[in-house]
């Protein structure tokens, strides 16, 4: 009874590890929706301004004076790879999660395999 045993507790590692995994995706996803929203607003506050309105942005401990359409630029820029990057981790987390589903099936599978066995030797 030892080895089913074993076989059950890999089987629960592999998906404790999918299940840690999908958490830190999760995690990542929720933290790149903080950003694409503050660069929305970032990108409304931009459309409001007049042309020549003063811009600086944060470079270390210094501001500096920025062109508008070129403030314009930089955050239309990050809003693109935000929304890019989301894609790709929504895409690894759909993956994570059809491995898991898949993972359980195999346990669920697996425990009522042993559960017949022993009801057949007893």
């Amino acid at each position: 009874m030892a080895d089913p045993q074993k076989q059950l507790q890999a089987l629960s590692d592999e998906f404790q590890a999918l299940q840690t995994e999908l958490d830190g995706l999760v995690e990542a996803r929720q933290k790149l929706e903080s950003q694409q929203q503050e660069n929305k607003s970032v990108q409304k506050e931009f459309t409001s301004l007049d042309d020549d309105a003063n811009i600086y942005k944060l470079v270390g401990p210094v501001l500096l004076k920025q062109d508008k359409s070129e403030a314009m630029m930089s955050v239309n820029g990050r809003l693109e790879f935000i929304e890019k990057e989301v894609q790709r981790i929504e895409g690894q987390i759909q993956e994570n999660q059809d491995k898991s589903d898949k993972k359980r099936t195999e346990i669920v599978q697996f425990q009522s395999q042993v559960q017949q066995a022993a009801a057949a030797s007893a």
